[in-house]
């Protein structure tokens, strides 16, 4: 599943092409991904509804928290996206809806011109114009299903405008609002393991399986440590090299380990190369060549050095 780089790498491509535009159509192919995971019952009415609610509608910006994205919605008149000197764009001063957007497992944007072929993996396509760029379509392809887009309100949440259904949603490390010693000392007061406190997004969000298992190598930290006779200086270690490795893997891109990943234009991230634990079942340990183990942890794999990482 995507997490913090990878959804970070996706917006920021987005917002380079997106920002700014008009949707002037939009397509449902497959109205699956109007459901989620938890609610797969999808009303008949629900692509003409959110056709209705995004067509022409400008996308604002592009934010994210943790592992969700939206695009906030302004109306705007036609003068947006035809560039016309005959008037400016009668815009909200600050959106109350916005595009919600998970990727789920294997949900990709993807930018094309109308003529492109199409992946057949295609969900949804939104139709954008802008003035001065030729007319785009932003596409949203899902090989499993496990993606979601729909129209949500803002409301606050930790200082800032997100959909409702985000609000929840912890600050991540990227985020200038992120307080590390505040999470500190929430993931020291929780009973549980230390790897289990860092995949709980409502304590701090962003970090899958895959970057809380590198942190908690760089920071010599089994995954099963319990977090309430964790030394908070120990803590703080596990969440510094968390938002160390989100930030080394963002420079590259994020990781892919195969097509079910990439960027709005395609191409793949390359952090898979520096990973030192996750995905090295059984090869050797960078630090001091012993076996990496893999183990099942909460329906998923657990990659750690018994070495360098000693079970407490």
């Amino acid at each position: 599943m995507p997490e913090l780089p990878e959804v970070e790498s996706v917006r920021r491509g987005i917002q380079a092409w997106a920002q700014g535009a008009r949707v002037d159509r939009v397509r449902i192919l497959d109205p699956r991904i109007l459901g989620t995971t938890s609610n797969r019952l999808i009303a008949p009415e629900a692509p003409a509804r959110l056709t209705a609610e995004l067509t022409g509608r400008e996308l604002a910006s592009v934010e994210r928290r943790g592992k969700f994205m939206w695009l906030p919605l302004r109306h705007c008149s036609d003068d947006t996206a035809s560039g016309s000197a005959g008037g400016d764009a009668v815009a909200e001063p600050s959106p109350a809806r916005a595009l919600s957007v998970h990727l789920g497992m294997s949900g990709q944007f993807r930018v094309h011109e109308s003529t492109d072929p199409m992946h057949r993996h295609t969900r949804a396509i939104l139709g954008l114009e802008r003035a001065g760029r030729e007319r785009l379509e932003l596409r949203f392809v899902d090989q499993r299903i496990f993606g979601h887009l729909g129209v949500d309100d803002l409301v606050d949440s930790h200082g800032a405008s997100v959909p409702r259904s985000v609000s929840h949603i912890a600050l991540d490390p990227l985020d200038p609002l992120y307080d590390p010693e505040r999470t500190a000392r929430r993931i020291q007061a929780k009973r549980t393991g230390m790897k289990s406190a860092l995949l709980d997004q409502t304590v701090i969000s962003g970090i899958g399986n895959i970057y809380a298992d590198e942190a908690l190598f760089a920071a010599r930290v089994h995954p099963l440590a319990p977090t309430q006779t964790t030394r908070i200086s120990r803590i703080r270690t596990v969440l510094a090299k968390a938002e160390a490795v989100m930030r080394d893997s963002l420079a590259q891109g994020g990781t892919s380990f195969d097509a079910l990943y990439v960027h709005v234009n395609g191409e793949s991230g390359y952090f898979e190369r520096s990973l030192q634990v996750y995905g090295r079942g059984g090869l050797p340990c960078n630090r001091c060549e012993t076996p990496i183990v893999r183990e099942r942890f909460m329906n998923r794999s657990s990659h750690f050095c018994p070495v360098c990482q000693r079970k407490p």
